[in-house]
């Protein structure tokens, strides 16, 4: 190679690689610091597109996840509401039965007191039963309702029918009041009145009860959506893992190359720094 003064190649060449070098050796630690295998200039756009549209699926099922908790709330505070009304109606049932025995005006007018202040309750609980603002048992969750007035809990990724559980269609829990199941009209007050009372009182328990098994069934359901819902995440992670995650072990044998390419490509610079020295050797 001829000695040159005003351009040193070699000198030129080895910086070229020393800041190569450099580079690398900064993405080896940006990438271990960050445990991002795809961040800076690294990793293709096809793997960064999918890692981003898998952080996001992850990202929407995990909200959707917090929806079916919310509506596993949901169902068990109706559930809660029901049987407290299943209690009374067994109740009001045991006093038609007392009213349906030999007994005086007076007992039959305690009875009725009774009655009466059973059916307030109920309908205080079908008034007050409510879970975030939501009232569940007035007939909100009736299916016969507008659609735009149904409780709709989305579950999926999108707003597809197949992303979301309408409790209204599932449950289809008209209002669970007094008037509604007939039981304004229970008397205890005379013989007649308690026999027609214990019909009623009967048909108002199986609705609820009949309410009840599809709030149970909800309940199943959303308990094995959300099972269902959390083993997609957890795939879901690790394929995004698997794009964007460090392999630490990897990049730690990159970086002690990359350190080592470094020194040496620094001690070659000052190597060919020296080469046009040898032109003094020639003049002297």
């Amino acid at each position: 190679m001829p000695l040159r003064i005003f351009n040193n190649l070699s000198s030129a060449f080895a910086q070229n690689r020393l800041e190569v070098n450099r580079q690398n050796l900064g993405e080896a630690i940006t990438r271990i610091a960050s445990g991002n295998r795809l961040v800076g200039g690294t990793g293709n756009a096809a793997e960064k597109a999918t890692s981003e549209l898998l952080r996001s699926d992850t990202r929407t099922l995990r909200q959707a996840s917090k929806n079916l908790n919310d509506g596993i709330g949901l169902v068990n505070v109706t559930e809660s509401g029901l049987g407290e009304q299943a209690g009374i109606l067994i109740r009001l049932r045991e006093l038609a039965t007392i009213a349906g025995g030999a007994i005086g005006t007076t007992e039959r007018g305690t009875l009725q007191l009774e009655v009466n202040t059973l059916i307030e309750e109920f309908d205080r609980l079908a008034n007050a039963t409510e879970f975030n603002g939501q009232k569940l048992l007035d007939g909100s969750l009736d299916a016969s309702l507008a659609t735009n007035d149904h409780v709709v809990i989305n579950v999926g990724l999108d707003s597809n029918a197949s992303s979301q559980i309408d409790l209204n269609n599932v449950i289809n829990l008209k209002s669970a009041d007094s008037v509604t199941l007939g039981l304004d009209a229970v008397s205890t007050e005379t013989f007649e009145g308690a026999a027609d009372s214990l019909a009623i009182v009967e048909a108002a328990l199986n609705t609820i009860s009949g309410y009840r098994a599809s709030v149970g069934a909800t309940q199943n359901r959303f308990s094995r959506a959300l099972s269902t819902l959390n083993v997609s995440i957890q795939n879901l992670t690790a394929a995004y893992s698997a794009i964007q995650d460090t392999d630490v072990a990897e990049e730690l044998v990159d970086l002690t190359k990359q350190q080592l390419l470094v020194q040496s490509s620094t001690a070659m610079v000052g190597q060919a720094n020296l080469i046009p020295e040898g032109v003094l050797s020639l003049l002297q």
